[in-house]
């Protein structure tokens, strides 16, 4: 006989779990991206107006970066938050943490009011960012996999990445009509402070959204995915599975910012575009990248996921070629960007967790993606515009190049282990 005490489970369709999951991501990537815009077109010349235009954007990149350092300080202290409160009350929390600290930062004076004052306390601000979003991972991407019809794992994984061009092209169009409806006077006064505003509206929504989710009955019944597992246990059995899965989306997590903020600062600081174009461009880049993302779910089930990022690998250097003409021709390198974007940020989350096995898969997953937004996405746009300022377009092209390079080497090494795992597991067999 069940426990009156025993948590009340809703039984709902696929199809408002896939609404759902969606509207989750898309709430996230929204905040994510309207702090990455703000670091370009904003922070700069509100927190550091004391310094040179470019090296003051290379202080707000570098306080950018605050938030992906956090993550796995996060992750690992939700281990703890979780087995004390529940998943549920975990992921409130870290959604609560993250929503005070965004609107702290659109109520923060700038450099002219409180002097170093201000960008000290953004960075703190940032870090608490990074751990709000590091203790929000909810592992929906191995929820919806385990709810997936054999032969669509692909479709049904590269659902909740739709949130990411889907939550940039919010951010970009909220950024295109603030900047295209006030005076620049008006916008850096109070005009920019209106979308992270906006951000904890509907961060109250992801919270009821998630919430949702997790008194739901979808997918596998068994639930030992979704648990934590032993540090120790986890590092002793997985450590090198957690390093080769951290540089899996490697590639993906650089084309991030490459395609996003480093086209928007570059213009603005070293180049001879207007702003407001490129904000366009991303915006149309950012719709085409919804469809590479639902592109690469077909591909992935029609091939495979291993096949998606090679593609996406093997068509970064042609986006290198791009870079060059991103001063003359920006709709080349930023159109084609978001295509290999929306292909092989579709499959990079899903490809992590199948390297785990059932009892390491949510932990090791969780471990693995804060790492590869460390390696290929929290320093990216700092690295980016310095190698632009100082040696060039092509230097950027280059650091975009080595993230494919290692991803292509990863995906190599990962194949290679797993044949050998098979073989063991063939002669154990016989």
């Amino acid at each position: 006989m069940a426990s009156s005490s025993s948590p009340t489970v809703q039984h709902v369709t696929i199809d408002d779990v896939i609404t759902t999951v969606v509207m989750a991501r898309v709430t996230d990537f929204f905040g994510f991206f309207v702090y990455a815009i703000a670091s370009a077109l904003v922070f700069p010349t509100v927190f550091f107006p004391h310094l040179d235009p470019v090296t003051g954007t290379l202080w707000s990149f570098a306080l950018f970066s605050l938030a992906f350092l956090a993550r796995p300080i996060a992750s690992l202290a939700s281990r703890w938050i979780q087995r004390k409160i529940g998943r549920p009350a975990k992921i409130t929390l870290a959604l609560m943490v993250l929503g005070v600290s965004t609107v702290a930062i659109g109520l923060l004076p700038g450099y002219g009011e409180i002097g170093l004052l201000a960008p000290i306390s953004l960075g703190i601000l940032r870090f608490v960012q990074g751990l709000g979003l590091g203790g929000a991972w909810d592992g929906i991407t191995l929820q919806l996999k385990s709810a997936a019809p054999k032969g669509k794992e692909g479709i049904y994984s590269m659902v909740p990445q739709l949130g990411g061009p889907i939550g940039f092209c919010v951010a970009a169009a909220l950024f295109y009509v603030l900047t295209g409806f006030l005076t620049e006077e008006e916008f850096l006064s109070y005009g920019w402070r209106f979308a992270f505003f906006a951000v904890l509206a509907v961060n109250v929504v992801a919270l009821f959204a998630r919430l949702r989710l997790m008194t739901t009955n979808f997918g596998s019944d068994d639930d030992t995915q979704l648990k934590s597992a032993p540090l120790k246990g986890l590092l002793q059995d997985e450590g090198r599975t957690i390093v080769l899965s951290a540089l899996l989306p490697l590639a993906s997590y650089a084309l991030f910012h490459m395609v996003t903020v480093f086209p928007l600062s570059y213009t603005l600081l070293l180049g001879s575009g207007d702003v407001t174009h490129i904000l366009m461009l991303e915006l149309i880049g950012g719709t085409v990248a919804i469809g590479a993302v639902i592109l690469s779910g077909v591909l992935a089930d029609r091939f495979s996921n291993r096949v998606v990022l090679w593609i996406s690998c093997a068509m970064v250097p042609v986006l290198c070629v791009g870079i060059t003409w991103l001063n003359t021709h920006p709709a080349i390198y930023i159109l084609l960007g978001f295509v290999l974007l929306g292909l092989s940020y579709g499959q990079s989350s899903s490809i992590v967790p199948n390297r785990f096995a059932p009892e390491y898969r949510y932990s090791g997953s969780a471990l693995a993606t804060n790492l590869s937004w460390i390696l290929g996405a929290a320093f990216a746009p700092l690295v980016g515009l310095f190698a632009a300022w100082k040696f060039g377009l092509w230097a950027s092209a280059l650091y975009l190049l080595s993230a494919a390079v290692v991803t292509s080497a990863a995906l190599v090494f990962l194949r290679k282990e797993g044949m050998a795992a098979d073989r063991r597991e063939d002669v154990k067999g016989e």
